[in-house]
């Protein structure tokens, strides 16, 4: 059996690869398609907001980078200085991705029941708060 980290950064690999070609049609990558839901989830969204929520999916130049695209791309606008805001046309486009997300979703999670994937997440939780405060040291 190869260890838990080994299948970690496979299926994140898997995540990324699979996700990115799902969302390429509509041009958009898994880490913009990321930003722009914490955008959609925050009317107050900034730019200080998306790296804080994202932090742990990429580094600041890769979030800021993929912020540059979805206002580029007219996903996003700026309706103040540093804000971000869906455009009404980026909310409509997002309504269309939404169902090539939930079909990837479905991939992703064939042959696995609710609670199988309830308790994963729930290792992983639990995983990573005894590595991040040293529980049990």
């Amino acid at each position: 059996m190869k260890p838990i980290g080994y299948w970690l950064n496979r299926t994140d690999q898997a995540l990324t690869g699979r996700m990115n070609a799902v969302l390429a049609e509509f041009g958009l990558t898994r880490l913009a398609w990321q930003v722009l839901n914490v955008v959609q989830d925050d009317p107050q969204a900034t730019d200080t907001t998306v790296l804080t929520v994202l932090a742990a999916n990429a580094d600041a130049a890769d979030l800021t980078a993929a912020i540059t695209a979805v206002l580029a791309d007219g996903w996003a606008t700026r309706p103040a200085q540093a804000r971000l805001a869906l455009t009404g046309n980026g909310r409509a486009r997002l309504t269309g991705v939404a169902a090539r997300v939930d079909a990837f979703r479905a991939l992703a999670t064939t042959g696995i029941s609710p609670e199988e994937y309830r308790t994963a997440v729930a290792v992983l939780e639990r995983m990573t708060h005894n590595l991040e405060t040293g529980a049990g040291r």
